[in-house]
């Protein structure tokens, strides 16, 4: 039976179930993989992400993409938080991306997105229990294998609680 919690946790340690994961997430979201997007590295409150410098992440430039990028910062951090919170307890969903493009890519690059049990605290629960939603802003930086700044992202995020979800999920 697959169990992602066990195979997240697992990847923190072993080469062969991150590529397990990522394998996975290949097949559980068909959008990204086209790009190629990697976990390379996953920490308890931290996660880094790779996107490749291929031809499918180009520009016509030859960079990479600024949407492929913008794709990348949402993924980071939207795959840390759902790893974070019970996803059977909150809805997550984006409200809005804003990205600052500092470098053209040219390599490949890395996304790193990094939050603490103190910020879920302050920043998600202890504010849901006063409100229906809250949204929290993800900043997201990518830099070069070069160390060459490309972007900065703010990924708006919404959670909810279930319970005050007033849309129906279709079957």
């Amino acid at each position: 039976m697959f169990e992602p919690a066990k195979i997240l946790e697992k990847a923190k340690k072993s080469s062969f179930y991150l590529w397990l994961l990522n394998f996975s997430l290949d097949r559980m979201i068909p959008f990204n993989k086209p790009h190629g997007f990697e976990v390379v590295e996953i920490r308890d409150f931290a996660l880094t992400t790779k996107i490749p410098f291929k031809r499918g992440n180009w520009n016509h430039i030859r960079g990479l993409h600024a949407c492929a990028l913008a794709t990348l910062s949402e993924f980071t951090t939207g795959f840390l938080l759902v790893t974070k919170l019970d996803s059977k307890k909150y809805r997550l969903i984006m409200q809005k991306l804003e990205m600052n493009y500092h470098y053209q890519g040219k390599m490949d690059a890395y996304a790193k997105f990094e939050i603490s049990d103190s910020w879920l605290q302050d920043q998600v629960y202890s504010r849901l229990t006063d409100s229906e939603a809250v949204v929290v802003v993800c900043e997201v930086k990518i830099f070069d294998e070069k160390n060459n700044h490309l972007t900065t992202g703010y990924v708006h995020w919404q959670i909810k609680d279930w319970n005050k979800v007033k849309t129906k999920v279709a079957a």
